[in-house]
């Protein structure tokens, strides 16, 4: 059964100075970003789940993208190694809480990179980008902590944006949606729905057919709607600025030992 809590991290005040790869960076109101990473926090605990927070990282600014520090299945969490250096230091702090709160904490190690944000998780199967934050050897010692879960690790080429949940994400029923000219290869999925916004390639799984996805996509959720699903949107646009997404704000537990 789900673990119905999830872990998110405070924006740092330095939000401003994030990471930009594939987009051209533009001014970021951080107050604002305050108010809408709460709103997002309020929506979770709305729809039942328990928000942890991991200690903020003030001179990280990009810590609030906290799905970025730990990939978590099962009891598992595989603890990061981000492709940015300026990045490495958000992960201490993901590992030492997932430790005291039970689960089995392993870590990628050099040479390996990846980022939470490029693995994609559905029914046993995760799917891992390669090509940009992510590199082969993170990507195949992913796989050896994976694999004897009962995971099957798969490698996908990722070219066009930063990372592989930028660009895809699952519905509850397993089918994969993304913005096509943002996919390398769709037929990487079985099922795979091409959306008409680039944000409504992201959407984070409530539980049954409810799904989080961001609120300026509104005819991606039209097309949600259309298959059955209950919607709950949010306004992320200051950390759309930052190539973030709905996915990047939290990490959802699995089970607890």
């Amino acid at each position: 059964m789900l673990d119905r809590r999830a872990l998110v991290r405070r924006p740092s005040c330095r939000l401003a100075e994030g990471l930009v790869t594939h987009i051209d960076r533009r001014p970021i109101d951080v107050p604002l970003a305050l108010e809408q990473w709460q709103a997002y926090v309020d929506a979770l605990h709305a729809a039942g789940w328990e928000t942890i927070e991991v200690p903020p990282v003030d001179d990280c600014p990009d810590g609030v993208f906290v799905e970025d520090t730990v990939v978590m299945y099962g009891d598992r969490a595989v603890i990061s190694r981000p492709g940015a250096d300026e990045r490495k230091p958000e992960t201490a702090a993901t590992a030492a809480l997932l430790g005291v709160l039970g689960y089995d904490v392993v870590s990628i190690e050099a040479p390996g990179t990846l980022d939470g944000g490029d693995v994609l998780k559905h029914d046993g199967t995760v799917w891992v980008g390669l090509g940009g934050r992510t590199n082969q050897s993170g990507a195949a010692q992913l796989a050896a902590y994976l694999e004897p879960c009962g995971a099957r690790v798969v490698p996908v080429p990722l070219t066009k944006v930063l990372h592989l949940k930028s660009a895809v994400t699952a519905l509850p029923d397993g089918t994969v949606v993304g913005y096509e000219p943002l996919v390398d290869d769709p037929t990487v999925w079985d099922s795979f729905l091409a959306v008409p916004e680039e944000s409504g390639s992201h959407v984070v799984l409530l539980g049954g057919d409810t799904v989080l996805m961001a609120a300026d996509a509104p005819r991606s959720r039209e097309l949600f709607e259309a298959r059955g699903l209950e919607v709950v949107a949010v306004d992320i646009s200051e950390f759309i600025k930052l190539e973030g997404c709905v996915t990047c704000l939290s990490v959802r537990l699995r089970h607890t030992p």
